[in-house]
C-alpha cells in the first residue's frame, strides 16, 4: 500500500536530516539531487524542519545566480548538547559537544586505585559538570559512557564485575541523579571503539569484522552485517578468558589470569619485552605502558633511532615483535575460525602503536593458521576510539529523538 502524506512526508524529512548528517551542509538543490524528490517537496520539507527548530540557513553556496537554491541549509547543531565519557580503572575522559558532533570542551583526570567509591564518584561528576561549564551547555540532552565488563541487554546497565571498581556502576546511577533531564546510555568499551573505527576509522569499509582491543586489558567486539552483535548475556568478545596454550593454567569465572589475557594484557607484554633485553620506560602517563615499549620496538626494527648498540636492539625488538605477533595470533585466529569476519583491527592503544608493522606479522600467522582469508589492520583511533565511539552513540540517539516524525 502507498504511504500516507503524512507518512511520505516524515520519511522525506528523517531521509533529508540524514543526509545533512552526513554530507555536511547543502542546498534546496542538491538535497534535490541526493533525494530524487521533487522541487515543490524539497522546498516543502526544507519549511517543515525549518519552522520545527531542527534546520536553519548557514551561509550561501557561491553559485553566481543569486536565489533560494543558493541557500546553504544545515542541522542547527546548538539545538542539543551532548557528553561522552570514557571510565578507565585509572580515570575518566569526558567530552561535550553539539547535535553535530562538535567538541566544545574536554578534559580528564585520574582517580587514584585507593579512592573509596563515593570520593570517585564524586571525582567524576565533579569533571563532567566542570567540562559542562566550559562548553557553555545549559543542560544535556544525552550522555554516551564507554566502561569495561559486561553490559546487561536487558536493562542496559552495567553488570557487577570482579576485578572492576565499585565506582564505575555507582557513577552510571550518580550521573542519572545530577543530570536528570539527560539520557544516560552505558556502552562496553571495547564495542565503543569498534563503533568508531567502524564510522570514523580503519574498518569504514567493512560491514563485517572483529576489533581485537589491546590496552591494559583484552577484548573483542563483533560487527556481523553491519551490527554490533552483544550476546545471550551482552557478553560476547571477553576474549581475556578463552583458554590458550603458552600460559601457567586456565582462567576461571572470576578471574582472566591464564587466559589470552595472560599472553596479550599489557603487563604480558611489558614481561615479554624485558625477556628480549628490551628496555622498559615506566610513565605516569595513563596510556598502558605496553603501548610504549611496542612503540619503541616498531620505530628500533625501522631504524627510527639514536640509540648506541641500535644494531643489536633491532634485533631484539624484531624477535619480540614476532613472538608477540605469535600471542596475538592465538586470539585472533580462534576468532577468524568461528566467525570467519574477514577483517581484524587491533584496536586500542597497543594496536596503534604496533601499527603496520604489527599488524602485518599477526596476519602473516593467522593466515598460515586458517584457510579463511583475513585481513588485519592497525586501529586507526588507538585508545581515542571509546571516546569517538561514547560521543556517536549519544549523537544517534538525540538525532533519533529529535529526528522523529511529529505531527504537524
Amino acid at each position: 500500500m502507498p504511504a500516507s502524506p503524512s507518512t511520505a512526508r516524515a520519511i522525506n524529512d528523517r531521509l533529508a536530516l540524514r543526509l545533512l548528517q552526513q554530507q555536511g551542509s547543502l542546498t534546496a538543490g542538491q538535497l534535490k539531487q541526493l533525494t530524487g524528490l521533487s522541487r515543490p517537496t524539497v522546498a516543502d520539507l526544507v519549511e517543515r524542519l525549518t519552522d520545527a527548530g531542527l534546520i536553519a540557513v548557514v551561509g550561501e553556496a557561491g553559485e553566481q545566480r543569486r536565489g533560494p537554491n543558493a541557500k546553504l541549509y544545515g542541522i542547527v547543531a546548538g539545538r542539543a548538547q551532548l557528553a561522552a565519557l570514557d571510565v578507565r580503572t585509572e580515570g575518566v575522559s569526558v567530552i561535550v559537544s553539539d547535535l553535530v558532533g562538535t567538541v566544545l570542551a574536554e578534559a580528564s583526570a585520574p582517580i587514584g586505585g585507593d579512592a573509596g567509591t563515593g570520593p570517585a564518584v564524586e571525582q567524576a561528576v565533579a569533571l563532567v559538570e566542570r567540562v559542562v561549564k566550559e562548553a557553555g551547555a545549559d543542560r544535556l540532552h544525552t550522555v554516551g559512557i564507554g566502561a569495561p565488563g559486561l553490559i546487561d541487554p536487558a536493562s542496559g546497565e552495567l553488570r557487577d564485575s570482579t576485578g572492576l571498581p565499585e565506582w564505575h556502576r555507582s557513577l552510571v546511577a550518580a550521573l542519572q541523579e545530577r543530570l536528570p533531564e539527560a539520557r544516560v546510555i552505558v556502552e562496553n568499551e571495547t564495542n565503543l571503539a569498534a563503533l568508531a573505527e567502524q564510522r570514523d576509522g580503519v574498518a569504514a569499509d567493512r560491514d563485517t569484522f572483529v576489533l581485537l582491543w589491546l590496552g591494559h586489558g583484552t577484548g573483542a567486539a563483533v560487527v556481523l552485517d553491519g551490527a554490533l552483535r552483544r550476546g545471550a548475556s551482552g557478553g560476547t568478545g571477553e576474549i581475556g578468558f578463552l583458554p590458550v596454550p603458552g600460559t601457567t593454567g586456565l582462567p576461571s569465572a572470576v578471574d582472566c589470569e591464564g587466559g589470552f589475557h595472560s599472553l596479550a594484557g599489557s603487563a604480558a607484554i611489558v614481561e615479554l619485552a624485558r625477556s628480549f633485553g628490551l628496555p622498559v620506560e615506566d610513565t605516569s602517563a595513563p596510556e598502558p605502558l605496553a603501548a610504549g615499549v611496542v612503540g619503541r620496538a616498531v620505530a628500533l626494527v625501522a631504524g627510527n633511532t639514536e640509540a648506541a648498540d641500535r644494531d643489536a636492539q633491532a634485533a631484539s625488538a624484531d624477535r619480540f615483535l614476532d613472538t608477540l605477533a605469535d600471542h596475538l595470533a592465538v586470539g585472533a585466529a580462534s576468532v577468524v575460525a568461528i566467525l570467519d569476519p574477514g577483517g581484524v583491527v587491533l584496536g586500542g592503544e597497543v594496536g596503534q602503536a604496533g601499527g603496520e608493522a604489527l599488524a602485518a606479522r599477526v596476519e602473516d600467522r593467522v593466515r598460515r593458521m586458517s584457510p579463511l582469508a583475513t585481513v588485519v589492520r592497525p586501529s586507526g583511533l588507538g585508545g581515542a576510539a571509546v571516546l569517538r565511539g561514547a560521543l556517536l552513540t549519544a549523537r544517534d540517539a538525540a538525532q533519533d529523538e529529535l529526528f522523529a516524525p511529529r505531527d504537524r
